[in-house]
C-alpha cells in the first residue's frame, strides 16, 4: 500500500495536497444551479427542506394556538382544515420523508464509501428540481384556496366533494415522489457499484446499511401512492369509477393503495434517522456497535416487513376481520426488529467511554421518544384497542412521537455531527447541548399530554371541543410546550449561521470518530478524496485504543504549555 492511501483504521488523515473545497468550486449562482457534485445538492436540499419545514411549523403553531380554547380563537373552521391539512402534507411530504436522505445520505454516502461521487450526478440534480417543482405546486395550491382534505387524501372527499385546491396540490405530491424515486435509485446503484477496494457490504456504516434499506423503500412504495393519487385526479377531472361509491367506485380500495405505501414510508422517515443514531453511538461511546449484523440485518428486515403491516389501519374499515388478526400479528413481529436496535444500542453505551457532546444528546433524546412512541404503537396495533383509539388524538401522539420526535431528532443529531465537516467551521457546543435539552423537554409536553387526551376520547382534526371542556388543560399544556419546541428548532439556525461568520476552523477529523469521511479535509474538496481510499479493518474499531488515541489521553491529562488551547476538536474535548 502507498504512503498516500487512506485506510479506514487510520485516525491521523494522512497529509493532503493542496485541493479547494466544494464550497470554493465557484461562487456563483449558477455553479450551485447546475452544479453535479453531490455535496452542492445536499446543500441545495439543505436549504429546501428547511424552508418547507418552518412553513410545516408555522401551520403548527396556528393549529397549537387555535386549540387553546374549546371555541376557538381566531380560525374559522373551513380555515382550520386547510391549516392542518397545509400542516401535515409539508411536514410529510416535503420534509420528513425527504430530510435525512436527501441531505445526508446524499453528502455522505459517497464519502463513507470511499466514492468521488454518486452512481448518477445529473440526475441527482434532476431529482432535486422535481422536488421543488412539487414543493412550488403545493405551495402554489395553498396560496390559490389551500386544500383541507388532510395529508391522507381520503375519498370520495377529495375526488368529489372538496371545492379546495387538490388537483394542483396532488400533481405537487406526484411530481416530488418522482424525486425520491430518482434518489433512492441512485443510492442502490452507488451502494452496490461504486464502494472503495476493501469496503465490503460488512465493512459499511450502519448509516449506510440504513439508507439501502430505504432507497429500497422508496423504489418499490413511491410508484404504488404516485399512481394512486393520479387515480384520484383523474377521478376527480374526469369522473372515472373508481374510488368513490357515487360513480361505482371502492372508497377501501383507495385506503389499501394509500397505506401499502404510507406504512413503509414511516419506515423510510425513521430509519435514515436510525443509521445516524447508530453512528452517534459508536463513536461518542468509543466502542463498535454492540451487534453490527444484527443491526445492519434489523434494517432489512424493517424495510420488508413494513410493506406487510398496511392494514392495521383499516380495523374499523370493512376489512375482514380475519384480515384484521393477521396485519395485527404482523404489526407486533415488526416491533422486533426496531427493539434490536433500542438493546443493541444500549449494550453499546454499557461501559463505554461517554462523551456527551450535542449530538451524542439528541442520540439520547431519539432512544427515549422513539421508545414512547414504538411502546405506544402496539396500542393501535392491537385490535381490542385500536378500536376505541382510533382517530383520537392517541394517534396523533404516537405519529409524532415516532416520526417527527424520531425524523426530527435523527436530523438534528446528524446535522451537528456532520455540521464541521461539511462547512469547515465548529459551532458552540454549549449552545447545541442546551438545544437539545430544550427540544427533549419541549417534545414531550407538546405530546405527551396528547396521549392522555386521545384516551379520553379527544377526536383528531376537530377544531371545536366545547362539548368536552375537560380537554382544555391538556390542550393548554400542549400548546405552551410548542413554544419551547419553537425555540428548540429556533435556535440552531442561528449559532449554527454564526460558526459560518466566526466559527473556528475544523480540522479534518473534530470528533476523533472512525469512517472514510472523516480521512478527507473538512469541508472535503470536491472529488472528495484526492487518493483512492483502501478499506484495510472495520468502520467501528475503537478497541483497543489506537496509539494516537492514547496520545491524545495523555495531552488532556498532561498538557503541555504549547498544547494548551489547542485541543483536537478545536475546543470539544
Amino acid at each position: 500500500m502507498s504512503s498516500t492511501d487512506t485506510t479506514l483504521g487510520e485516525l491521523h488523515p494522512q497529509p493532503h495536497r493542496e485541493a479547494p473545497s466544494y464550497l470554493d468550486d465557484g461562487h456563483t449562482i449558477a455553479s450551485w444551479l447546475l452544479t453535479g457534485d453531490h455535496k452542492r445538492i445536499a446543500m441545495l436540499y439543505l436549504i429546501s427542506v428547511t424552508f418547507f419545514f418552518f412553513i410545516g411549523s408555522v401551520a403548527a403553531g396556528l393549529i397549537r394556538f387555535e386549540l387553546t380554547s374549546p371555541a376557538g380563537v381566531v380560525l374559522e373552521s373551513e380555515t382550520y382544515n386547510k391549516i392542518f391539512s397545509a400542516h401535515g402534507v409539508t411536514m410529510v411530504f416535503l420534509f420528513l420523508v425527504v430530510a435525512i436522505p436527501a441531505v445526508f445520505g446524499n453528502f455522505f454516502i459517497p464519502l463513507m464509501i470511499g466514492a468521488r461521487d454518486l452512481a448518477f450526478p445529473r440526475l441527482n440534480l434532476a431529482s432535486w428540481y422535481m422536488f421543488m417543482t412539487g414543493g412550488l405546486c403545493i405551495l402554489i395550491g395553498y396560496i390559490a384556496g389551500g386544500v383541507d382534505t388532510g395529508w391522507t387524501f381520503y375519498t370520495p372527499y377529495s375526488s368529489l366533494y372538496s371545492n379546495t385546491q387538490v388537483t394542483l396540490v396532488l400533481v405537487g405530491v406526484f411530481v416530488s415522489g418522482f424525486s425520491s424515486i430518482t434518489t433512492g435509485v441512485n443510492f442502490v446503484a452507488t451502494i452496490h457499484k461504486m464502494r472503495a477496494p476493501g469496503m465490503t457490504w460488512f465493512r459499511l456504516p450502519l448509516f449506510v446499511w440504513s439508507m439501502y434499506a430505504t432507497s429500497l423503500l422508496l423504489i418499490l412504495g413511491t410508484p404504488v401512492v404516485a399512481i394512486t393519487l393520479l387515480l384520484v385526479i383523474f377521478e376527480r377531472l374526469f369522473k372515472l369509477p373508481i374510488f368513490s361509491p357515487e360513480l361505482g367506485g371502492d372508497p377501501v380500495l383507495f385506503q389499501h393503495l394509500f397505506w401499502f405505501y404510507s406504512h413503509p414510508a414511516v419506515y423510510i422517515m425513521i430509519l435514515p434517522a436510525f443509521g445516524v443514531v447508530s453512528e452517534l453511538i459508536a463513536n461518542f461511546s468509543r466502542k463498535r456497535i454492540f451487534g453490527y449484523h444484527f443491526v445492519a440485518f434489523s434494517s432489512i428486515a424493517i424495510a420488508g416487513l413494513g410493506f406487510l403491516v398496511w392494514g392495521h389501519h383499516m380495523f374499523v374499515s370493512s376489512q375482514s376481520m380475519y384480515e384484521s388478526v393477521v396485519f395485527s400479528l404482523i404489526s407486533f413481529l415488526v416491533a422486533v426488529p426496531s427493539a434490536i436496535k433500542i438493546f443493541n444500542w444500549t449494550t453499546t453505551m454499557y461501559k463505554g467511554n461517554i462523551v456527551l457532546h450535542s449530538p451524542m444528546l439528541y442520540a439520547i433524546s431519539f432512544l427515549g421518544i422513539f421508545t414512547v412512541g414504538g411502546l405506544t404503537g402496539l396500542f393501535l396495533g392491537s385490535i381490542g384497542t385500536d378500536v376505541h383509539l382510533t382517530a383520537t388524538y392517541f394517534v396523533v401522539a404516537h405519529f409524532h412521537y415516532v416520526m417527527v420526535g424520531g425524523t426530527m431528532l435523527g436530523f438534528l443529531g446528524a446535522l451537528h455531527y456532520w455540521w464541521p465537516k461539511m462547512t469547515g467551521r465548529l459551532y458552540n457546543d454549549t449552545m447545541g447541548k442546551i438545544n437539545a435539552i430544550i427540544v427533549f423537554i419541549g417534545f414531550n409536553l407538546t405530546f405527551f399530554p396528547q396521549f392522555i387526551l386521545g384516551w379520553m376520547g379527544m377526536p383528531r382534526r376537530y377544531h371545536y371541543y366545547y362539548f368536552a371542556p375537560e380537554f382544555q388543560a391538556y390542550h393548554v399544556m400542549s400548546s405552551m410546550g410548542a413554544s419551547v419546541l419553537g425555540l428548540g428548532f429556533i435556535l440552531p439556525a442561528f449559532y449554527l449561521t454564526m460558526s459560518l461568520i466566526n466559527g473556528k476552523k475544523a480540522s479534518s477529523n473534530p470528533w476523533d470518530a472512525h469512517g472514510l469521511e472523516w480521512q478527507t479535509t473538512s469541508p472535503p474538496p470536491t472529488s472528495n478524496f484526492l487518493e483512492t481510499p483502501i478499506v484495510m479493518d472495520e468502520v467501528y474499531d475503537f478497541d483497543p485504543v489506537s496509539e494516537h488515541e492514547q496520545d491524545m489521553k495523555d495531552q488532556a491529562e498532561h498538557p503541555s504549555d504549547e498544547d494548551q488551547g489547542h485541543m483536537p476538536g478545536g475546543g470539544h474535548h
